[in-house]
């Protein structure tokens, strides 16, 4: 009798369903999901209220000591807790938004570290921190057991996660209907990321939140049709169609953070 599915192998079917379609990719004038870095800057001290999933890695921290922020992009994760942190590493995929977390960092007076390349294929290159930050990555990750395994390797203290409670294109989903006549998924969704994690043997705490207020949205909001546009896999000069179907698309403020003490 066949065993029954286990919560990362209906992960990674459910990963799969949100694949786009070769025949869309073959008639891509760009890239899709290669990300502006401007959408991802840490926002400038003092000009923001921590995040639940920020608190709890500032706890962790205490006094000080040192961030990894994996998937990292700008660093928004890492420099909403530096200081108490006195160092913070970034792992990406994107060399511009390395160069954007090395510029901060030195712009603030703050040791750092960048790696390139996808974790964990670099894991192996990326020293110990006190505490692991990593935001809205998962749904980028087809194997979640040895993602997550490699984040609890690398902390000393805390891990700390955060992911939107549905998958990050969700709201994208009428556009590719508009666009393409293409159903996009329901799932996978952060509970089922929960079980995965629990499913590994850790013993992770989940807290549901609202982002607070963010004073950068009205600039992101300008950047998100050239950006939609590209994962959407449609040329340049339909940017002004898709700003005009996402006018009423509210920016996601819900989160899920799930985090735990790392336990050695």
């Amino acid at each position: 009798m066949a065993q029954p599915e286990t919560a990362a192998e209906r992960w990674t079917r459910q990963m799969a369903d949100w694949a786009i379609p070769a025949e869309i990719l073959a008639g891509a004038t760009h890239q899709p999901f290669v990300f502006t870095p401007e959408i991802f800057a840490a926002p400038e001290p003092g000009t923001f209220e921590r995040s639940l999933s920020n608190r709890r890695a500032a706890e962790a921290l205490g006094d000080g000591g040192s961030v990894l922020d994996v998937g990292c992009g700008g660093g928004a994760a890492a420099f909403a807790v530096a200081p108490p942190a006195t160092e913070v590493i970034g792992t990406d995929r994107q060399d511009n938004m390395l160069e954007m977390f090395a510029a901060t960092a030195r712009r603030r007076g703050v040791a750092a570290q960048v790696h390139a390349g996808s974790w964990p294929d670099i894991a192996a290159e990326v020293s110990v921190a006190d505490v692991v930050v990593c935001h809205n990555v998962l749904y980028n990750v087809a194997d979640i057991p040895p993602f997550v395994a490699a984040l609890d390797a690398h902390a000393r203290r805390r891990v700390v996660i955060e992911i939107t409670p549905k998958h990050s294109q969700d709201r994208r989903r009428m556009l590719w209907k508009h666009f393409w006549n293409l159903e996009r998924p329901h799932e996978p969704t952060a509970a089922t990321a929960v079980e995965v994690i629990a499913e590994t043997g850790l013993e992770p705490v989940v807290e549901e939140s609202l982002l607070p207020e963010d004073p950068r949205v009205a600039r992101r909001r300008e950047l998100e049709a050239p950006q939609w546009c590209r994962n959407l896999c449609l040329p340049p000069e339909r940017e002004p169609e898709v700003a005009e179907l996402i006018a009423d698309v509210p920016f996601p403020r819900e989160r899920v953070t799930i985090w735990w003490d790392v336990d050695r």
